[in-house]
């Protein structure tokens, strides 16, 4: 597996056309691996390429890719990035081996994360219609997304408590600094973005509309099952892989909380 980042270059018109369209991002991301199948993307149960865009500035926009194999980005740097500036020893994007990270993950270790994602749920309107699949559209509930035990169970990891902050009020009552269930953990809902394109079909011709919601998780996590961390961080958390979600990273902590 490989951990790849790429800096695009926000000025170039080839930039914006791919920052306006998921679906163009993500058939250019592919472009990337000759030797890779569209088949090799349909299980879900393994290692496969993943990408996420981090919004870190008006002019600083970051794509992370995840893969099986190493990429080549020669296309990406000639439509998005500095040609001009790329040779053989720096050629315009930072790859390097992610089993040296994989290798070390261990139980009790703690590590911060960010995660970009479609969290979503199921309903019914009516009893006899299909359960349709339906964004989350509100922090509360994108969180909650995430910290269903079972998912975090499943992915391998639980996301750190704050530190509660309790002072003692007159006449001995307590006064806990964070009441509510978003305030308790130590993570942050940012940079939501309601999506819209169209989507290619098989043909080539137009296959109809996706819509998506997504948002980005930064926060601080336990790992309590090794394996099962691995497989999300190749594998992915979440739908909509396809188009920019389901990747999380991981970086060492510092000593500054999540507020």
């Amino acid at each position: 597996m490989f951990l790849t980042r790429f800096r695009m270059n926000t000025a170039r018109p080839g930039t914006r056309r791919l920052l306006s369209s998921p679906q163009a991002l993500h058939a250019a991301v592919m472009s990337s691996f000759p030797n890779l199948l569209p088949s090799d993307q349909a299980s879900g149960d393994g290692p496969r390429v993943l990408w996420r865009l981090d919004h870190n500035a008006k002019a600083e926009v970051l794509l992370y890719l995840v893969s099986p194999e190493q990429p080549d980005l020669t296309h990406l740097v000639e439509q998005s990035g500095w040609p001009t500036t790329a040779s053989p020893g720096a050629p315009g994007w930072q790859t390097r081996p992610y089993a040296p990270l994989l290798d070390r993950l261990a139980k009790g270790d703690r590590w911060a994360f960010r995660l970009t994602a479609n969290p979503v749920h199921h309903i019914r309107r009516t009893g006899d219609e299909p359960r349709k699949r339906t964004a989350h559209l509100t922090p509360t509930h994108q969180l909650q997304w995430l910290l269903d035990f079972g998912r975090q169970e499943r992915a391998g990891f639980r996301v750190l408590e704050k530190r509660e902050d309790k002072r003692l009020l007159p006449g001995g009552t307590t006064y806990n600094k964070h009441p509510h269930h978003g305030d308790r953990y130590e993570v942050h809902v940012r940079d939501q973005r309601a999506l819209a394109f169209g989507k290619r079909a098989d043909g080539g011709g137009r296959g109809g509309q996706v819509s998506l919601v997504t948002v980005t998780f930064d926060g601080r996590l336990e790992i309590t099952d090794p394996e099962r961390m691995r497989l999300t961080l190749t594998a992915g958390l979440g739908k909509a892989k396809a188009y920019g979600c389901g990747l999380m990273t991981l970086a060492p902590l510092t000593s500054r909380p999540v507020r």
